[in-house]
């Protein structure tokens, strides 16, 4: 190490100088069997951690080996068998209050709706099914001849009618059938201001 104040050359572990006795600038020089000692002692920490790890892996995955290769009594699986039963008879009350919850969800939906007004009829084809058919009209006033007739294929029915003693306001009816085919229906209408029929279906 190189003295500051009269440039001579020490011992580089010197901490004041040999020829004018000043104090030199402390430098850490590199201790080449420090560090291989340090390094040393970092490699033997870290394999006594691996080697502490691998040993813990090792018992766990035993112990787990131990436990599954253990007979299992009889009983158990009597046990297993009756839990299967239990399943098995959950499923069914799923399946059947499934299909109850599928049956109470049902509604009456429209399917069509048909209105106007005046003196006329109309021809309406009606699928199949549960069938619900609203209707209402409002007379021009209180003529013998004002109606609103709905009549099927099937024979089924319904309509509003005033004669000349009826009062001039709105009348409505509705009916309910079952089909397992469309029906036609005829929408016969006379001397209306306006006229309205709806078909449901329960679906």
């Amino acid at each position: 190490m190189e003295c500051d104040n009269c440039g001579f050359k020490n011992k580089s572990n010197a901490r004041y100088c040999t020829k004018c006795g000043s104090p030199l600038n402390e430098v850490e020089a590199y201790d080449s069997n420090t560090a291989s000692k340090s390094n040393s002692k970092i490699i033997i920490i870290s394999l006594i951690v691996i080697i502490f790890i691998l040993l813990g892996c090792i018992g766990f995955f035993a112990l787990n080996n131990n436990t599954n290769t253990q007979e299992v009594p009889k009983n158990a699986v009597i046990q297993e068998d009756s839990s299967q039963n239990i399943n098995q008879n959950n499923d069914l009350e799923s399946a059947s209050i499934s299909s109850k919850q599928a049956v109470e969800s049902k509604s009456w939906k429209s399917i069509g709706k048909f209105s106007g007004s005046g003196s006329g009829f109309e021809t309406v084809s009606v699928p199949e099914g549960k069938i619900m058919v609203k209707l209402s009209a409002y007379p021009i006033k209180n003529y013998a001849t004002n109606h609103l007739y709905v009549s099927g294929s099937n024979g089924e029915s319904g309509g509003v009618d005033w004669n000349s003693k009826s009062a001039v306001k709105t009348k409505s009816d509705s009916f309910t059938y079952t089909s397992s085919s469309p029906v036609e229906f005829t929408i016969d209408y006379d001397e209306t201001v306006s006229w309205n029929v709806e078909f449901f279906k329960y679906q």
